[in-house]
């Protein structure tokens, strides 16, 4: 072969390379989950590509602190990935109506999702939806199994028998009762009024009432959850007042605390950490006969960038993200942030499916304060932080933090006026 035959196929076998390599489209994603980023690149990623050739996806994450300032800045400068991980509400909204994120609303599998859990990422009127959702998180109750077996204790299902289980460990003196502080004081709300709550609002039924102004933060429903708050700081151990977040997760995994009030993000962690078993229970209600109700909150979505030079092959990976095959991936590769598909999700997890089973008797809602209402001054959900810390205390009853988180919310807020 002639130096000039073989410099041409060289030069051919070149051009025809760069060519192949030229169809495929690269998408970055853009996310806080930086824990997560093995997740993605060994189990999810790879999954999407075998069946997509020809679009790569690149996880490129930023740490959860520095998240919101960072993409702000990238989505300013046009250099943000194609794809945005979403969280809940205003600080999504505000990128939609800035035009950062496009509209999804017309993505086909936006139909395998309800309205609650397109809630966190739609207008004020539900006309358009900009993100995928992905997961939620449930709020309930973790407890120690073994501390329980040993005490003769049952599950609790209503108020009476909670309060009968947390008095008998208290007297037994082996364990303190619950493991939560006040001191960073979002756990006494996040997982104290928020967690309760709902059993006595009847979830999305009064949370919409509150948006719409028919019903007042001093109606019984929401002054009653601060009664049982009001009662738990007998049974959460000496010097609970100065107890970290941290170390309340530590005296429940070191098999110190019986309860814990739990998010469940902590079923990994208390997983790794506990020597002992686990299991959970949802809030309980007032009576046996009572409809129960979760706080099962929209946690995380996935939108697009509205400048992505790749539009098309962002929505064929955010159809595949809405898919029961991306669902049953994410919520087993991590336990505890459940699917919002409509298509139910086999945890492999018994803790996870504990949890994930509450759907199928209790209804779902969200948080109270993190739609429309906490974006005046002051904001509602820091006041309800520091109400559900006062009343644990009992440096404020349960009517009077009503009274103000009510005057508050009306200051600014017409439907409440």
């Amino acid at each position: 072969m002639t130096k000039t035959r073989l410099a041409a196929l060289l030069l051919t076998s070149s051009l025809l390379g760069g060519a192949a390599s030229a169809e495929d489209v690269t998408l970055t994603i853009e996310s806080w989950r930086n824990d997560d980023l093995t997740i993605w690149q060994d189990k999810i990623i790879p999954a999407f590509e075998a069946a997509n050739p020809g679009i790569k996806v690149v996880f490129a994450p930023t740490a959860p602190a520095e998240y919101n300032a960072a993409l702000n800045s990238k989505l300013d400068a046009g250099t943000a990935g194609d794809l945005i991980t979403c969280r809940p509400f205003d600080a999504s909204l505000a990128l939609y109506e800035k035009g950062q994120l496009a509209d999804l609303s017309g993505l086909a599998s936006m139909a395998n999702f309800s309205s609650v859990a397109k809630s966190a990422w739609q207008t004020d009127d539900g006309a358009a939806t900009f993100c995928v959702p992905m997961a939620s998180v449930i709020h309930g109750f973790i407890y120690n199994k073994d501390a329980f077996d040993a005490l003769g204790i049952a599950v609790p299902t209503t108020e009476a028998e909670f309060f009968a289980a947390l008095d008998k460990i208290k007297e037994d003196g082996t364990y303190i009762p619950m493991a939560m502080g006040t001191n960073d004081q979002w756990e006494a709300a996040t997982m104290g009024y928020n967690n309760i709550g709902p059993n006595y609002w009847k979830g999305e039924e009064g949370r919409l009432a509150l948006i719409k102004g028919e019903q007042k933060l001093t109606d019984e429903a929401w002054v009653a959850p601060y009664r049982q708050l009001a009662k738990w700081g007998a049974y959460l151990g000496d010097g609970y007042e100065a107890q970290t977040y941290p170390d309340s997760q530590n005296l429940f995994t070191l098999g110190r605390a019986a309860v814990y009030p739990a998010g469940s993000w902590e079923i990994s962690g208390f997983n790794a950490q506990a020597g002992f078993k686990m299991g959970a229970f949802p809030p309980p209600v007032a009576n046996a006969s009572d409809e129960c109700y979760i706080s099962d909150h929209t946690d995380i979505a996935l939108g697009m960038n509205a400048k992505s030079a790749h539009p098309d092959e962002a929505k064929v990976f955010l159809d595949w993200v809405g898919s029961a095959e991306f669902a049953a991936l994410y919520a087993n590769a991590l336990p505890g942030f459940f699917s919002l598909n409509s298509s139910p999700v086999a945890m492999e997890d018994p803790l996870a499916q504990e949890f994930v089973s509450w759907r199928d008797k209790c209804h779902s809602t969200i948080r109270s304060t993190y739609q429309i209402l906490s974006r005046g001054t002051p904001n509602l959900e820091t006041e309800t932080w520091n109400a559900s810390v006062n009343t644990i205390k009992g440096t404020e009853t349960p009517e009077d933090a009503g009274k103000r988180l009510q005057e508050g919310l009306a200051s600014w807020y017409a439907p409440q006026q």
